[in-house]
């Protein structure tokens, strides 16, 4: 499991490929008629992680990673990656033969509007589009005087002579005692906030996964099954699902509160819905346009909307609170034994980003209660670490050398998912490094103490964590933090701090506290910890007040620490965050990690 985590590029494909596949996907298109065809990196629940069936942008291109879209034309290819890919992307395709354009500056839509010719037909498969994107690639084709047209069946698929298997991993069910609520008073809730709409198309495979307390096994770093739900006020609840992936026992347990039926009949249950006249509301996240184009066909008008599961989900209950902090207890000591044998290894210049990787995944696994990992780890040495989602592979791995070695990693287990960064100093470090990490640190410690009224959003304190960081005229890229699920997605909305997040943080919910800095060619520094957010008592206060709660257990780097930057409040702070990571992990490891654990966590 480990070293697979790890192949090259050209071990997953690459370059090689690319022509091949390009002119067998143009012999389907002219088939079919078309000029071109849209291929998104999605499945049809538009998962971060999708399954090795649904990587049809790989196969095309070569790319492999988790954002993308290609539109091959007759005559020529784009890849359209934003800037965490720009480099992987142009190292993964043939240069050559696919253009290599940056989707934010100059996005899809309008590079097909200016590239398509009057009369052209450019194909796309409506379950891997949402109606949204395809009312946007329809807008731009009208514009060139062309048509976006669906097809019926994914010409890549045709081509795909050793395409994986649609994934048949068991459903388990996700016990009361970790789930803390039961699926009927689930179903009671999303009922209730259903509003005028008679009943929810459930498409985001993470909220069927926690509406009907269950768990699976068909991607990747997180534990879902690919289903799909309907949940209308009056009917039982219906979950689409492989019966390949029931046992007799799971099977039975669900349907005392649900009807079974086939994924290949949601289309015309769909249709069903509309000619009963029922008001239906479609995720604009992740429903797939093939179903509100089926409901419409049917004469109904689909309510397009955000799904009200995610916002339940998001607010974590007192059970999968207490889950996730002793997940985040149990992985502190994992983190601990592999900071200790880091310290004592990376110095003798043997340690590479994935030996790195792979001791850390072990430390992991003797829990005895690893699941998988919830994200491809980011090892990253000195200027790797300048690519905040960096991914080491077999062809970009190299040693930890002096300077700065940043980790970002995290594991599932049945009670909770971790997320955590730390940035570690390997020998001195220079004047700008230990000015720039102590920067990070204060917007660190800036979020974990913010306090805010009751109505606030991720938007409004994204500030806090740059303000340092500002004031030497430096930034980062990305959000601050994201939310995180409870044994579900280490990347859940629709909670968020960050420039687009609007969404008001309520009590329960858990986000990353995650700012940066990148020099790039050079060093690049990330501090991160999951916080919950709580309410807060504060004397004479005339508003409802929230804040955060750290759950994150691991010592924090202080040897690259400026102290002379960090005020009174800030020392203390992080003097008392470390006296209890060394209260709660120190039994819980070994003697001679517990000497480095001592030192590590000195107050400052």
């Amino acid at each position: 499991m480990l070293s697979s985590r790890f192949q090259s590029f050209s071990e997953t494909g690459g370059p090689a490929h690319v022509a091949e596949r390009l002119e067998l996907l143009r012999g389907e298109l002219a088939r079919g008629d078309l000029e071109g065809f849209l291929v998104p990196r999605a499945d049809r629940h538009q998962n971060e992680y999708v399954p090795p069936a649904e990587e049809r942008l790989a196969w095309l291109t070569g790319f492999s990673g988790s954002a993308g879209l290609a539109v091959a034309l007759t005559d020529k290819c784009a890849l359209f990656v934003d800037g965490r890919y720009t480099i992987q992307a142009a190292e993964q395709t043939d240069t050559r033969l696919v253009d290599i354009v940056h989707l934010i500056d100059n996005p899809p839509t309008k590079w097909l509007a200016q590239t398509i010719k009057s009369g052209d037909r450019i194909g796309y498969d409506p379950w891997l589009h949402t109606p949204d994107s395809v009312k946007r690639f329809s807008d731009a084709c009208k514009a060139a005087g062309a048509s976006l047209v669906a097809v019926e069946s994914n010409p890549i698929d045709a081509q795909w002579s050793d395409r994986p298997a649609e994934p048949l991993a068991p459903i388990v069910i996700h016990p009361r005692s970790l789930a803390g609520e039961s699926v009927a008073s689930k179903f009671a809730r999303v009922r209730k906030a259903l509003g005028d709409a008679d009943g929810v198309l459930v498409s985001d495979a993470h909220n069927v996964a926690w509406a009907f307390n269950i768990r699976g096994g068909d991607v990747a770093y997180t534990p879902l099954p690919l289903a799909f739900a309907y949940i209308g006020k009056q009917e039982k609840p219906t979950l689409f699902v492989d019966d390949g992936k029931l046992a007799p026992q799971v099977r039975k347990k669900l349907a005392e509160f649900s009807e079974l039926a086939a994924p290949e009949t949601l289309a015309s249950f769909v249709a069903d819905l509309a000619r009963a006249n029922q008001r239906v509301s479609f995720d604009n996240a992740t429903g797939p346009a093939a179903l509100t184009q089926a409901f419409e066909a049917a004469g109904g008008k689909p309510v397009v909307a955000a799904d009200p599961v995610s916002l339940l989900k998001a607010r974590k209950n007192a059970v999968e609170l207490a889950g996730m902090e002793a997940a985040h207890i149990r992985d502190g000591a994992a983190i601990v034994r592999f900071l200790a044998w880091f310290d004592a290894e990376a110095p003798k210049g043997k340690v590479t980003e994935i030996s790195a990787a792979t001791q850390l995944e072990k430390f992991r696994e003797a829990t005895g209660e690893l699941k998988d990992l919830s994200f491809p780890s980011i090892s990253a040495a000195s200027a790797h670490a300048a690519m905040p989602h960096y991914r080491v592979s077999e062809a970009s791995d190299v040693k930890v050398g002096r300077g700065f070695y940043l980790i970002d990693s995290g594991a599932q287990y049945r009670d909770g998912t971790t997320d955590i960064t730390r940035t570690i100093s390997v020998g001195a470090v220079s004047r700008d490094m230990r000015d720039k990490y102590t920067r990070v640190l204060k917007g660190h410690i800036a979020i974990a103490r913010a306090l805010f009224p009751v109505g606030v959003t991720g938007a409004q304190i994204d500030g806090f964590a740059r303000r340092a960081l500002w004031e030497a005229g430096v930034d980062y890229d990305h959000g601050t933090g994201h939310g995180v699920g409870a044994y579900l997605s280490v990347h859940e909305g629709p909670q968020r701090i960050a420039k687009t997040g609007t969404v008001a943080l309520e009590p329960g919910m858990i986000v990353s506290n995650e700012p940066g800095y990148y020099f790039i060619g050079k060093f690049g520094i990330r501090i991160e910890n999951l916080v919950v957010v709580e309410e807060k008592t504060i004397a004479g206060a005339e508003r409802k007040m929230l804040g955060f709660k750290t759950i994150t257990l691991a010592p924090i780097d202080t040897r690259a620490v400026e102290v002379g930057l960090l005020d009174d409040v800030e020392r203390r702070w992080l003097n008392a965050y470390h006296a209890q990571v060394r209260k709660t992990l120190a039994p819980l490891v070994d003697r001679a990690t517990r000497v480095w654990l001592t030192k590590a966590t000195k107050a400052i």
